[in-house]
This record gives C-alpha cells, sequence and structure tokens, in this order.
C-alpha cells in the first residue's frame, strides 16, 4: 500500500484528502471544526507542494546524459524501453507483454465504497535505450508515471492497471553505475586466497608445480615462490576482467534521493509537477489564510 501512495501521491493530496476534510466540516457545522480541517488542508497542500516542487526542479534543473557518457552517480537518462535479451514481462491481470506493471484490485462494499483487495507491482529488470548503449533499470523502489492505465469493472470488483511497454519512450532519474569492466571493486588479497586454497586441494598437481628439489613437501621458499605465481595470475585475471566492458545499472539512490520512471516527455512532466506545484502552493495560502481568519 505505501508504493501504491507514493505512485499517485498527486491526485491523493489534491482529491481524497482535501474532500474529506471538507466532508468533515460540512458535517460538523462548527467554526472550530472549520478552522481545524481548514489548517489541515493547508498543511497537506504545504507537503504536497515540497513534493511536486522537488520534482519539477530534478527535471528542468539536471541535464540529459547519454548512457555510454554518463557521469557515475545521480543522471537524468531518456530514451526507449527495451526487455532483456527480448524476454517481456507479462502483467498481471491482462497477461500483455511488457517491461513493468503495477495492478489494483478493489471491491465495492454494501455502502457503494471501493476497499483494497489486492495490489503489486514487477520488479523484473528491463533496459533504457539510448542512440549510445543500453542501461539496466533495476525498477525496485521507483515512482513510476505511466500514461497507459487501464481501469475496468466486473462484478463488484474494479481492476486497474499500469504499463510501461517496450519500445516505448522512457524518461528515467536515478543513480547510475557501471558495475564490472574498468569500473569493477576487485580485492587481489581475498582472490589470492581463495586461489591458493584451491591450489592446496591438489597436492599433486602443487608438488609437480612447486616442489623443485622433489623431496615430496613443499617447504617455505616453494612456499612462497607459490604465492608470487598465484599473485602473478589473479593480477592477469583482474586485468582481464576490467578490460571487458561493464553493465550499467539505474537503480534507487542510496541516499534516499527521487527516483522517477516516465513513459512521457521530460518537458511535459515537469510542466505537469509545476502546475501541481502552483496549485498547492494557492490552497496552502488560501486554507491556511481562512483558518486564521475564524480563530
Amino acid at each position: 500500500m505505501l508504493e501504491a501512495l507514493k505512485f499517485h501521491a498527486g491526485s491523493w493530496l489534491t482529491g481524497g484528502a482535501h474532500l474529506l476534510l471538507l466532508g468533515i466540516a460540512a458535517q460538523a457545522d462548527s467554526r472550530f471544526v472549520w478552522m481545524v480541517c481548514l489548517a489541515g488542508m493547508s498543511a497537506v497542500s504545504f507537503f504536497a507542494w515540497i513534493g511536486n516542487y522537488r520534482r519539477y526542479r530534478h527535471i528542468s534543473d539536471l541535464p540529459t546524459s547519454r548512457v555510454a557518457s554518463a557521469a557515475q552517480g545521480y543522471v537524468e537518462l531518456y530514451g526507449r524501453s527495451e526487455n532483456i535479451s527480448g524476454t517481456p514481462v507479462v502483467s498481471k491481470l491482462t497477461a500483455l507483454p511488457c517491461c513493468w506493471y503495477r495492478y489494483s484490485v478493489e471491491r465495492k462494499s454494501d455502502d457503494d465504497k471501493w476497499g483494497h483487495v489486492d495490489s503489486g507491482v514487477s520488479n523484473e529488470h528491463f533496459l533504457l535505450v539510448d542512440d549510445t548503449g543500453r542501461c539496466v533499470v533495476s525498477p525496485e523502489g521507483a515512482e513510476v508515471v505511466s500514461s497507459r492505465k487501464h481501469t475496468w469493472t466486473h462484478g463488484d470488483y474494479r481492476y486497474t492497471e499500469w504499463l510501461l511497454l517496450p519500445q516505448g519512450r522512457l524518461y528515467a532519474l536515478g543513480e547510475f553505475a557501471t558495475v564490472g569492466g574498468a569500473n569493477a571493486v576487485l580485492d587481489e588479497r581475498a582472490d589470492l586466497q581463495v586461489l591458493l586454497a584451491d591450489w592446496k586441494k591438489d597436492q599433486a598437481r602443487l608438488l609437480e608445480r612447486f616442489d623443485l628439489n622433489r623431496d615430496g613437501t613443499v617447504d617455505l621458499r616453494e612456499w612462497e615462490l607459490a604465492r608470487l605465481a598465484a599473485r602473478r595470475e589473479v593480477q592477469k585475471q583482474h586485468r582481464e576482467i576490467r578490460l571487458q566492458d561493464g553493465v550499467h545499472l539505474l537503480r534507487r539512490p542510496q541516499d534516499g534521493g527521487l527516483f522517477l520512471l516516465a513513459d512521457e516527455l521530460p518537458e511535459k512532466l515537469g510542466r505537469r509537477f509545476a502546475v501541481w506545484a502552483s496549485i498547492h502552493v494557492a490552497i496552502f495560502l488560501g486554507a491556511g489564510a481562512a483558518a486564521l481568519a475564524l480563530t
């Protein structure tokens, strides 16, 4: 449910919370209750304004990077979505091939109110591809804005599904990291210990290679030669690993920063957050002033 609230933060704050507070105030018909509800509306819009303005500034201020030349750290990317190795994710409700899905199932109660029954979101990796390269997207923890939304009812149940489709536009804000390749984090000491332990398991081979005086044992001098040979082998393996191409990964920022995925143009998305920020500023100031007037 937290993911659902996060995904629908804008509409939930502007609609549900404000309408609920207005309904409580109208039913109470009390000056004090009106004051409290208006103050609550002002507080809700204050935090919603901060959230929408933060998103707007991220989108408008951060330059778009290319996958092949993106710096390690927080980046903005724009390209198209693709499945990894052509294997699609299958949506939960409609079994449609996609890159990502979210679904919600609700049931109508006897008083005609919709209640939560089930919900979920896919966390399978997929690709963001631009004209310079490919980046693996790990969508876990992302705030996803999808224009592909389908809602239908069947009996007392209401079903809603959001999708990111293959070959669709994909805008992303998140932490970019290249795993492996030149940026591979390698531990020479640990790898050396593992290799020597493997060599010790095959005593016949160890004696054949390093028992120079053929006395049936590997003495201290011969063991030191074995260590030098193992170190050279580990260093060679590390050089080969760093010469390979690394895998680019986009994921949730470790510092808790905004992780946003959308199938819209960044300009359109930024304007939407700017409009919502303006609306919430107006509600924050108007409701706050009205609450003060009732004190």
